[in-house]
């Protein structure tokens, strides 16, 4: 309790002006939350969010598939439970890798283009973020190589996508694939992860090398010198120190990755946004403006803010770890 008072009159009443701002920027608060909760629970009309919560949170997902969500919900929270014990934390990467495919598998049955609302918005950030992570790794490797030809090809690659935006790439991936592979049926929803994918890798990429070039040269030639090949080098002991500095970017990125998923309504895929601006196409819903955007606000806050305190919880972890 103590250290509570002391915070806020550190912070916030320190002096003068930091007083009556404060008593200020608290007024408004106050006086904004209660409008909200008042038009929340008094004038706001939830029926037509309520009645078209399976479009928004699943799409045209089967209805009698929908167990298979709540496995899936099942298999990544346990992934996560997992990689939080300090004995598997070495194995965060393969635990997530592993979940992200098994709740592919699980969601897969009844067809990838039924997925849709916020189950393909989640899904759609969850694969992009666990397949984007192997391909910037190597992107980061490549482009620190010692071998001028690979290491010009993964700066032009990582260069290139990080010059163009994110919807051209999706666009172009979705348009061209069928042309490469034109006796091969590919749904839209996997064009959209892979050019989201290939995009993703090369920011994931500079993350990882920032990490890679904080890794001391020394323990490298220590290495070296004990006879330890490039390969063993590399992988046991640059990348789990390099992944442990960017951990907390990385972690960052995949709400990057989320809230970048409502571009795929270019490629005709219906996200959570999509889905919230098709129930307000239906003259029925016209009228609940306000209540489907402040809905989708609050859905897209409530997951962001989860990410952002894990990135926080990660860093913080890694602080403590290093003193």
């Amino acid at each position: 309790m103590r250290k509570s008072y002391l915070w806020i009159r550190r912070n916030l009443f320190e002096n003068r002006f930091d007083s009556v701002l404060s008593i200020l920027v608290l007024a408004l608060v106050v006086w904004l939350t209660v409008r909200l909760l008042g038009w929340a629970f008094w004038d706001a009309h939830w029926v037509g969010i309520y009645e078209s919560r399976r479009l928004l949170l699943v799409g045209l997902y089967p209805r009698e598939e929908i167990w298979r969500t709540w496995l899936m919900l099942a298999i990544l929270c346990t992934a996560i439970g997992a990689v939080m014990v300090r004995k598997l934390r070495r194995f965060t990467v393969a635990i997530l890798l592993t979940a992200c495919a098994a709740a592919v598998l699980v969601l897969a049955p009844p067809g990838l283009d039924r997925w849709g609302g916020l189950l393909l918005s989640l899904m759609l950030a969850i694969v992009v973020s666990a397949a984007s992570l192997p391909l910037g790794i190597l992107l980061a490797f490549g482009r620190t190589s010692r071998n001028p030809s690979l290491r010009a090809c993964c700066a032009g690659y990582i260069e290139v996508m990080r010059s163009v935006p994110l919807i051209l790439v999706v666009y172009w991936i979705w348009i061209t694939v069928p042309l490469f592979l034109p006796d091969t049926s590919i749904s839209s929803l996997v064009r959209g992860m892979i050019g989201y994918t290939v995009f993703n890798a090369a920011y994931v990429a500079e993350f990882v090398r920032s990490g890679i070039q904080a890794v001391p040269r020394a323990q490298r030639e220590a290495a070296q010198s004990l006879g330890m090949s490039n390969w063993t080098v590399s992988t046991e002991i640059v990348l789990p120190q390099a992944i442990r500095v960017v951990q907390p970017a990385l972690v960052g990125n995949v709400l990057d990755v989320f809230n970048g998923a409502t571009l795929v309504f270019i490629i005709g895929l219906t996200d959570f946004l999509r889905a919230g601006q098709m129930i307000l196409a239906d003259p029925a819903s016209s009228g609940a403006i306000n209540e489907v955007y402040v809905f989708m606000f609050a859905v897209y806050f409530l997951i962001g803010s989860a990410i952002t305190f894990g990135a926080r919880r990660m860093e913080a972890r890694m602080q403590r770890s290093t003193r």
